[in-house]
């Protein structure tokens, strides 16, 4: 399986900063999720629309075909380069993941296409497994301007992991949380030792 991480957006409503680098709990955001990635992928990708800032990190960087399509057309380019035919993808700027859910969704991906949280919020599209067998529906979602990721996951053989198998791995609700505005970096507490 590939690692996918989207770094491809604007983030202006945080500042137009690069969230990959904020720091949590004096860590980057970026470096701690290819620290956990490494535990479980051979191959990395950073989908990201600004590339140069991402040189210094060992993994592939792949940019979007299609401009502007927001976090679908990201995970449309890192399907397209990645060499395995299962993905995990998440989120640059998600504090909280936890490799024991990640190698939970990971042993519980073979035989779907793809393996989703559904939390309070609803499907986490960014924080899941997806299969290359998505590409033709993407593209063609892509094409229409149908750009939200969750509709994805009624098209295919889908693995919906309910909110009471996520709190085993996620007591406090925080597993999904990200970095939008800079009042969430106050807002989030900051994460335990590593592990």
């Amino acid at each position: 399986m590939t690692g996918i991480i989207l770094a491809g957006g604007r983030a202006s409503r945080m500042g137009g900063i690069n969230k990959a680098f904020i720091e949590v709990g004096g860590e980057r955001l970026i470096d701690r999720t290819l620290r956990i990635y490494r535990a479980f992928f051979r191959e990395i990708l950073i989908s990201t629309n600004s590339p140069l800032e991402h040189l210094e990190f060992d993994a592939r960087i792949v940019t979007d075909i299609h401009r502007g399509k927001g976090p679908l057309g990201g995970l449309h380019a890192g399907l397209l380069h990645a060499d395995c035919e299962q993905a995990f993808v998440s989120a640059c700027d998600m504090p909280y993941l936890s490799e024991a859910f990640i190698g939970h969704m990971i042993a519980r991906a073979q035989g779907y296409d793809l393996v989703v949280p559904v939390s309070a919020n609803g499907f986490e599209s960014l924080h899941a497994v997806y299969s290359r067998r998505c590409l033709p529906v993407i593209e063609s979602q892509i094409e229409k301007g149908e750009l939200k990721v969750a509709l994805l996951f009624r098209k295919f053989k889908t693995l919906e992991i309910p909110a009471d198998e996520i709190r085993r791995f996620d007591p406090e609700g925080r597993l999904f949380a990200n970095l939008n505005r800079p009042e969430d970096l106050k807002s989030i507490p900051q994460p335990g030792p590593r592990r």
